[in-house]
């Protein structure tokens, strides 16, 4: 038997002072919420005991209101289901009988002001390719591949052990055992120098930037971002009214020199040094000396966003700049988004002793702390093995992946685009013959099954353009087709059209078991 949604109480005012009686009241109540839609079709109502408990007065009103409300079809009685809005009545209700509904002077003037720090945000529908799910879409990743019953296992074990203590409110800089664990991975993995005091754990990285930002500078503060760079990230800072100094990358990451000349006195500096998003390239040594000795200098932050440098293919993951910083200048950012999965919705800071206490504030004002059941699991993962059993497993999986990408790339598409990034991470990007625009075809891509972001969107002034191919979401056995796609809209236009793919095709449960039968 289908099952009923609970019965919650709509809004119901009685005036006991009022010339209508009590029963009267209770049925217009419930006529409007059923009209104006706030209760549907086969919503469950409260019974009469609960509601003349409720609302404060004796059962008989309910009764009477409820009796009219079934004779007049707006309810009816189910058995072992109780009572609830009638089934028969049409999804799109009718007005009759309701107050008109008249629009608000600022309505019809157009959309109503927002504040002047919202209004530096793009909409949106100006970014089609972020919302579409298909192959090479950025930030993907395998999820089918995560050991999902064992952590299920872990989730069953810890909601059986739950006490008060759990239930409460937790500590804003996050569970010590979760800290714990995460400062004994960078240490080994990462060398990254911290203590589990000083990791505030956070909602992903992204939340992390808008913590940093908040904490670090004011409006007005001067800051360098690698050009290109993630657009969140410029997000963050336009909201924090800062001035954005793009500073270009090249084959040896961050041109340091370059930003020095444009502006030496910045308050910090925002970098992915070991996996550049999006451009793919690692920071040489050179250039991470340089800016840690410029920012000693000149008394500046860096911000080290290392959101996916566990997956390395042509050597073992590049140190964190972190762990070269003698002087605490540096703020290292990192999210289990990546390794784990994203809706997990947990990441880190790690963050100078002297400036924890700021950063902890910064947290308990914007939401208080993590969810701690969440937190206590994810230790459990990483403490008995099974995080690094996954990180291993996913090397493995992700360097097929690429591997193939990289080989059709190159025997489909040929000399007409240059691949760059593709030694780590999840994406890789192609560079496109000059008269293409990346725009253009990212939108086009969309009506063939296709996620592509254009690699020019990520630059603030000149830009190059490109294609951005996230590839830890897609199959293997989806490579191939996948990248026909892109050579078939990288030709000349044709009077045939390409066969399109539904957009939803990827997602189908038929298709993904389909493609894990042919990849194991």
């Amino acid at each position: 038997m289908k099952r009923v949604a609970s019965g919650f109480l709509p809004m119901i005012v009685v005036d006991r002072r009022g010339s209508q009686p009590l029963h009267r009241q209770i049925y217009n109540a419930f006529r409007a919420a059923i009209v104006d839609g706030r209760l549907h079709p086969g919503q469950r109502v409260p019974s009469t005991r609960i509601l003349a408990r409720e609302i404060g007065v004796s059962r008989f009103p309910a009764l009477n209101a409820y009796a009219q409300l079934l004779a007049e079809g707006y309810l009816e009685s189910r058995a072992g289901s109780g009572t609830v809005v009638s089934a028969s009545l049409p999804e799109q209700m009718t007005t009759s009988g309701a107050p008109a509904k008249t629009k608000s002077p600022s309505l019809r003037r157009g959309p109503r002001p927002a504040s002047r720090r919202c209004s530096r945000l793009p909409r949106t529908q100006d970014f089609p390719w972020m919302v579409h799910f298909g192959p090479f879409r950025v930030g993907q990743v395998a999820v089918d591949e995560f050991p999902a019953q064992i952590w299920s296992n872990l989730v069953a074990r810890r909601s059986r052990r739950l006490d008060a203590a759990s239930m409460h409110y937790g500590e804003p800089i996050g569970h010590e055992s979760l800290r714990r664990a995460i400062a004994n991975y960078l240490k080994i993995s990462r060398s990254v120098r911290c203590e589990a005091d000083q990791i505030l754990i956070v909602n992903g990285s992204q939340q992390a930037l808008e913590i940093t930002a908040r904490v670090l500078l004011d409006a007005g503060s001067q800051v360098w971002i690698e050009n290109p760079s993630y657009r969140l990230l410029r997000d963050v800072l336009a909201l924090s009214e800062c001035q954005l100094v793009p500073v270009p990358v090249d084959s040896e990451g961050l041109n340091v020199a370059d930003g020095i000349r444009k502006q030496r006195r910045a308050r910090a500096a925002f970098v992915t040094p070991s996996h550049q998003f999006p451009l793919g390239v690692t920071m040489s040594a050179s250039r991470r000396l340089q800016l840690i000795e410029w920012a000693q200098r000149s008394g500046a932050w860096i911000i080290e966003d290392d959101y996916d440098s566990e997956y390395r293919y042509e050597s073992l993951p590049i140190a964190s700049l972190q762990g070269l910083d003698p002087n605490s200048r540096v703020i290292y950012i990192g999210t289990f988004s990546k390794v784990v999965f994203p809706s997990l919705r947990l990441g880190y800071i790690v963050v100078p002793p002297d400036l924890i206490g700021r950063f902890a504030g910064m947290r308990r004002v914007m939401d208080l702390g993590a969810p701690t059941l969440y937190q206590e699991v994810l230790a459990d993962f990483i403490e008995e093995g099974h995080f690094a059993r996954h990180l291993r497993r996913m090397r493995i999986h992700y360097g097929t992946l690429r591997r193939v990408l990289v080989d059709n790339l190159i025997s489909i598409l040929g000399d007409s685009i240059e691949v760059v990034g593709d030694e780590a991470g999840m994406h890789l990007t192609v560079l496109l013959r000059k008269g293409q625009s990346d725009e253009d075809l990212a939108h086009r891509a969309i009506d063939h099954g296709l996620s592509l972001w254009p690699l020019s969107r990520m630059y603030l002034g000149e830009s190059r353009q490109g294609l951005i191919l996230g590839f830890g979401g897609t199959r293997v056995r989806e490579i191939p087709e996948a990248v026909r796609r892109v050579h078939y809209l990288l030709g000349p236009v044709r009077s045939t059209p390409y066969p399109k793919v539904p957009h939803d095709v990827m997602s189908r449960p038929e298709i993904i078991q389909t493609c894990r039968d042919s990849d194991s």
